[in-house]
């Protein structure tokens, strides 16, 4: 059997295996996703396998590296892709996708020991540094000054309530168009 024909032998296998998981994705025919952990966590995370031209006979391509995976740990990534091509060295000439995504699931807990429960800590540093930059920066900000002239011209244009009054930026079509100028008016034809 061909790698073409196993792969669309795999790809029905998937789609009925995963068919109401929400965590699994197929991309296209050859990219495949699956979402690990709970949402809104700083341990989930998302793992992407791209087959070859020769997959299964060759190691699909392991993807941590896309923007939902902003948060996990280098160290992590690098054990959880050691794992999947550990476990992908041993199902070569198979249909391993499904194999590789319940390894990871059977192993998720042992493998994000390392990644932080959240990154407040880091938040926390950044907001210390922004203090620090505001407190060191010597010049204060600058408040805009009014004339006496200006302030009364803008209570002027208000009501009581600060509310410009109905039509104030009402265009004069009078005089807008004496402005741009009509159609000339040149002598009637005569018959």
């Amino acid at each position: 059997m061909s790698a073409k024909e196993q792969q669309e032998e795999e790809i029905v296998a998937l789609n009925a295996i995963y068919e109401c998981d929400e965590a699994f994705k197929q991309v296209n025919d050859t990219t495949y996703q699956y979402k690990f952990g709970e949402e809104d966590t700083n341990k989930t995370f998302l793992i992407e396998i791209v087959w070859t031209e020769e997959y299964p006979n060759e190691v699909p391509n392991i993807n941590l590296d896309t923007f939902y995976n902003r948060n996990l740990v280098q160290s992590v990534k690098d054990a959880i892709r050691s794992v999947l091509e550990q476990e992908a060295q041993h199902w070569l000439g198979c249909a391993m996708t499904y194999s590789l995504i319940e390894c990871l699931r059977d192993r998720v807990d042992e493998l994000t020991v390392e990644q932080p429960d959240s990154t407040v800590k880091s938040v926390q540093e950044l907001t210390e540094e922004v203090e620090k930059l505001q407190a060191s920066s010597s010049k204060p900000a600058k408040k805009e000054q009014l004339t006496k002239a200006q302030k009364r011209r803008q209570w002027e244009r208000t009501d009581h309530r600060g509310e410009h009054p109905r039509g104030y930026n009402w265009v004069d079509i009078i005089r807008h168009l004496s402005q741009t100028g009509g159609k000339s008016q040149e002598d009637p034809p005569k018959s």
